[in-house]
C-alpha cells in the first residue's frame, strides 16, 4: 500500500461574495495597497491516505472533500497528490 499525500484548496464559488476577502481588500487598500484587487480568502489542508493505488487515492479525497472538506454548493475545491515516503519516528 503507497502513502499519498493531497494538498486541498478551497475557495468560495466565485459567484459567493466572500466577506472575509472584502475586509481583507478594505484593509490593504487603506494601508496604502491601492494597487491590490479581488482578494479571495480560502482554506489550505494537506492529509495523507494510504491507498492502492492513485486512482483510488484520488477517489477517497474526492469523496472527503464532497462529503466533509468543503460546502459543495457555495465552494470550490482542488487538490494535488502525490505519492510519499513516511519516515517511521518516534513521538
Amino acid at each position: 500500500m503507497t502513502a499519498w499525500k493531497a494538498e486541498i484548496q478551497v475557495t468560495y464559488k466565485k459567484s459567493v461574495l466572500d466577506p472575509q476577502g472584502v475586509a481583507v481588500e478594505k484593509a490593504l487598500s487603506a494601508l496604502g495597497y491601492e494597487n491590490v484587487d479581488k482578494v479571495r480568502i480560502g482554506k489550505y489542508m494537506e492529509l495523507v491516505l494510504h491507498a492502492e493505488s492513485e486512482e483510488k487515492a484520488r477517489m477517497q479525497v474526492e469523496e472527503m472533500c464532497q462529503r466533509l472538506l468543503t460546502n459543495p454548493v457555495i465552494e470550490d475545491y482542488e487538490y494535488r497528490l502525490q505519492a510519499v515516503s513516511l519516515e517511521r519516528g518516534t513521538g
